[in-house]
C-alpha cells in the first residue's frame, strides 16, 4: 500500500514477535495497559513478559542492557524525542490505543476541601479542569512519575485527589468522584538499533 508523505502505519501489522516489553510502571499505568495490548498482538506467546520501570528512561536502559527486547512509550511523554534521537535505539513502529478511563479519584472517607491538592502525571494535566467536579477548585497540582504513583499519593493522603486511570484507582483502592473518559493516544515502540525486530 502506498501512503501519503507524513503518514505511518500505526497498526504494527507486520514484524516479528516481541520477546519482552519494558515500559512505565508501577502496575495500573496507561503504559502497562498499552504494553499488554501490544503483547496480545505481537507477543511471543505465553503469559505477558512485561517489565515495569520507575521511568521511561529506566525502561530504555533495560533495553540497552538486553533485559527487554522492546520498549513502549506514550508519544504524549514530553521527553519522547530522546528515544527517537538515541542512535542506539531504532523506532520499530507505533500504534493507536485508547487508555483506560481517566478520572478524579479520592481515598474512601477522605474529606475533600473546596480547594484541593491534586496529584497527576504531567501528560494528562489538562484533564484536571475538564474532569474536576464543579464544587471543587485546584489549590495545588503535584506531579507524579505515573498515573499509578499519583493514585498512591491520594491513597496515602499526601494529596486530596488524584487524576488517575481506572486500573490505578482500583490498585490503590480509590473511588472516582468524577465522570471518566479514555484518551486516544499514539504509542511508540523501540528496539535496539541493528536488530531485526
Amino acid at each position: 500500500m502506498i501512503q501519503a508523505a507524513g503518514w505511518i502505519d500505526t497498526a504494527l501489522s507486520s514484524g516479528p514477535s516481541i520477546e519482552t516489553i519494558g515500559t512505565l510502571g508501577p502496575a495500573g499505568t496507561s503504559s502497562e495497559q498499552a504494553a499488554l495490548y501490544l503483547w496480545a498482538d505481537h507477543g511471543s506467546g505465553g503469559p505477558p513478559q512485561i517489565q515495569l520501570h520507575n521511568t521511561y528512561e529506566e525502561a530504555g536502559q533495560a533495553l540497552r542492557e538486553g533485559a527487554v527486547s522492546h520498549v513502549v512509550i506514550a508519544n504524549a511523554y514530553a521527553s519522547v524525542h530522546s528515544f527517537y534521537m538515541d542512535p542506539s535505539l531504532r523506532f520499530a513502529g507505533a500504534f493507536l490505543f485508547d487508555t483506560p478511563d481517566y478520572g478524579i479519584a479520592v481515598s474512601p472517607g477522605h474529606r475533600i476541601p473546596d480547594a484541593a491538592r491534586i496529584a497527576t502525571h504531567p501528560a494528562p494535566v489538562a484533564l484536571v479542569q475538564e474532569l474536576l467536579p464543579g464544587q471543587y477548585s485546584v489549590a495545588e497540582i503535584r506531579y507524579a512519575t505515573s498515573t499509578s504513583a499519583a493514585a498512591g499519593q491520594a491513597r496515602r493522603r499526601e494529596t486530596d485527589l488524584a487524576l488517575t486511570t481506572r486500573p490505578a484507582a482500583k490498585a490503590h483502592a480509590l473511588e472516582f468522584i468524577s465522570r471518566t473518559r479514555p484518551i486516544r493516544m499514539l504509542w511508540s515502540v523501540f528496539t535496539l538499533a541493528g536488530t531485526d525486530s
